[in-house]
């Protein structure tokens, strides 16, 4: 299966953002993506953390979203069923329960345009190294769930596909429970990692996932300098499941393409069925 990691350096304007979104989704189905991905807060870099929360949307009606209230939502959903393909848009704000919060949600549609699941960011990134500081958890309600969903790719291959946002890639425990009932057979993780954090640990956690869990890993990200003077790291990655890079665009707009192969994947298992092996588990 081919799939394509897409990276932007959104900007404040949600509507520039959308129109980036959706020329390298087009890219991407144009070279023969049948799953796609989009980093998260594709639709919106604010100057402010709180600026995500005007354009909160609630969530839509899973088969048909109103554009007018959910514009974002209907974006998605329309460029998946323009295009044929599966469509991960990781991530937005969808509205909370909590006052002045929103969840970070990633949303999957099929082909058919039609929304097939959630995932609410369980993990809120904290960060203060005396020169700049983040705490998520100011702005957003974390999610409590663990997701997972099961596409069927055009050869007929079924995948096994656990979601994850950013900073939940440093909580393996995570993946662990995503593949407690079923190996998983991809990790998506849409991202927006600072340059410092990054830098450090980026490529290291991910290729860290792909190993203890023999599977593939499709990781979006922002990428560049952004208007509101944040650098993020970019590096969006397709990492394969002995934790070899199979595509890396460093920084900037653009599209990761990169081939899946389920039958290398189940070879390395078969060679080395460490998923078996566990004793420690729960």
């Amino acid at each position: 299966m081919k799939v394509a990691a897409l990276q932007m350096v959104s900007t404040p304007r949600v509507d520039d953002n959308l129109m980036q979104a959706r020329d390298l989704i087009a890219q991407a189905a144009a070279q023969g993506a049948e799953l796609v991905a989009l980093p998260e807060y594709f639709c919106l870099m604010g100057q402010r953390d709180a600026d995500k929360l005007a354009i909160a949307e609630p969530l839509a009606d899973a088969l048909a979203p109103d554009p007018h209230m959910a514009p974002m939502q209907a974006m998605l959903a329309q460029a998946a069923r323009q295009h044929g393909i599966w469509l991960i848009g990781g991530t937005l704000p969808i509205q909370s329960h909590e006052a002045q919060r929103v969840f970070n949600t990633t949303l999957v549609f099929n082909p058919q345009g039609e929304r097939v699941t959630r995932y609410d960011k369980i993990h809120l990134f904290c960060f203060d190294d005396g020169e700049r500081a983040y705490n998520e958890a100011s702005t957003l309600t974390p999610g409590t769930q663990p997701t997972t969903f099961d596409l069927t790719d055009r050869s007929g291959q079924s995948w096994h596909v656990g979601l994850s946002v950013c900073y939940d890639l440093r909580f393996p425990e995570l993946f662990r429970a995503l593949g407690a009932t079923r190996p998983l057979d991809l990790i998506v993780l849409p991202a927006a990692f600072t340059y410092t954090t990054g830098l450090a640990h980026w490529e290291l956690l991910l290729r860290a996932r792909a190993v203890e869990n023999l599977c593939h890993v499709l990781a979006p990200g922002q990428g560049g300098m952004h208007e509101n003077g944040r650098r993020t790291f970019g590096h969006s990655l397709v990492i394969g499941p002995w934790g070899d890079v199979l595509g890396c665009l460093p920084e900037g707009p653009g599209v990761v393409l990169a081939d899946l192969d389920r039958q290398q994947q189940q070879q390395y298992r078969t060679q080395l069925p460490a998923l078996a092996h566990r004793v420690i588990q729960g």
